[in-house]
């Protein structure tokens, strides 16, 4: 490690350099004046391409200007360079916006592609300065009785990475495969893609560790260790690991599934490796529980085997009313609203006498379980139109009060 901060520190003497420092400021303050023009107000997308080609101009003009006068421009060349692929990223996600749905784009983006463009351009950058192949070799100490040097850690920790941001899209890629091929239901789908990229990062992690030469009996000795650990400080963390693992290979909670929890549906939006992420639609909120929690406490799916859901409004009517006229009154009603199904039929039924109406029950059924409030709702509202103009009286609770005879001269003697 010490080598390694010697080694960067001569890199200030490069900067120090008055040609350095006067391509470093041109180039900066015309990178900064477009920042400042773009977040100084919101522009339209024609605008905001418009500055980025002026940008680039004005570099290409200073970067020939400087070679025209045989001065030393190379950094701004490069700076031009990584200027315009920065740019061209923009354009590329328009046109992949195209194609890939806008979150799992915006997770490519921002998680794999622009990472990685900043990457390379951190070593072309470092290559102006120094050598990557002697910052490689620089030796960054003993790890689990194997030496490693800074291009070995710098490639483990790189593929590492690729494995974790870029192994969701083609595993999601092979999961639609497979669900083309033998008709996987949605939830399943998404279940395989998470399995599938599970098992190569914890592939590519060996496989890493194989290439970098680590001590396998350092590793296991270590892995012992970490049991004991386990057991005492981060059982909970593994416990909730393997929770979700045995959800995904069990089947019974899984990406797409609409559970009840504390009174609302939520759709389980993924399964991480220690909690579970849901979606809760009247409110937009996002639920994280811990993946233990569906094996200690009961828990109400609507999409174990199918998505339909039943829905049930209760109405009261007057005791006037023929109630074979109210239930075929109620069924037409229903099947008249949009969202619930035709089959199975909405059904109407009889459920009590009460002290001034005969209450009365609707149910149907729905093909969405987070869409059953709104439903039920628009059932609600049907309803009460359909009595309103059929003349159907829904009576609500009155109470009279009768004085008893003699009460008066009672209270006044």
């Amino acid at each position: 490690m010490n080598d390694l901060l010697l080694e960067t520190s001569g890199w200030l003497g490069y900067l120090e350099r008055p040609a350095v420092l006067f391509q470093l400021l041109v180039t900066g303050l015309a990178v900064g004046v477009y920042v400042w023009f773009n977040r100084r107000r919101k522009v339209s997308l024609e605008r905001q391409i418009q500055r980025r080609w002026v940008l680039l101009g004005s570099l290409a003009l200073y970067a020939a200007l400087l070679a025209a006068l045989a001065w030393p421009h190379r950094l701004v060349v490069v700076v031009l360079l990584l200027t315009a692929g920065w740019f061209g990223l923009s354009a590329l996600r328009r046109r992949l916006a195209c194609w890939i749905p806008a979150e799992q784009l915006q997770q490519l983006d921002t998680g794999l592609l622009r990472p990685l463009y900043l990457l390379l351009a951190f070593l072309l950058l470092v290559q102006e300065v120094d050598s990557r192949r002697n910052l490689a070799l620089i030796p960054m100490g003993s790890w689990f009785g194997t030496e490693l040097t800074a291009g070995q850690l710098f490639q483990a920790v790189l593929v590492l990475y690729l494995l974790l941001m870029g192994s969701g899209p083609p595993t999601k890629a092979v999961a639609r495969l497979i669900q083309r091929l033998i008709g996987v239901s949605d939830s399943g789908r998404r279940a395989l893609a998470l399995v599938l990229q599970y098992a190569i990062v914890a592939l590519g992690v060996l496989w890493t560790l194989d290439q970098v030469g680590f001590n396998r009996t350092a590793l296991v000795a270590v892995a012992g260790g970490l049991s004991v650990g386990l057991g005492f400080g981060v059982k909970e963390v593994f416990s909730n690991f393997i929770s979700g693992l045995w959800l995904l290979f069990e089947g019974s909670v899984r990406p797409g599934d609409v559970l009840f929890i504390d009174g609302d549906p939520c759709e389980v939006r993924r399964l991480g490796l220690r909690a579970a992420v849901l979606w809760r639609d009247r409110d937009n909120a996002e639920l994280v529980i811990p993946n233990q929690t569906f094996f200690t406490t009961p828990t109400i799916t609507y999409t174990g085997t199918d998505r339909l859901r039943r829905g049930q409004v209760l109405v009261g009517a007057a005791y006037q009313h023929d109630p074979a006229v109210v239930i075929a009154l109620l069924e037409r009603t229903g099947a008249a609203v949009p969202g619930v199904l035709a089959s199975p039929a909405p059904k109407g039924l009889v459920m009590g006498y009460g002290d001034s109406s005969i209450q009365y029950a609707l149910r149907f059924w729905i093909s969405d379980p987070l869409q059953n409030i709104s439903i039920s709702s628009a059932v609600n509202t049907a309803v009460w139109q359909a009595f309103r103009s059929e003349g159907i009286a829904i009576p609500f609770p009155q109470m009279v009060l009768h004085q008893a005879p003699g009460a008066d001269q009672a209270e006044n003697p």
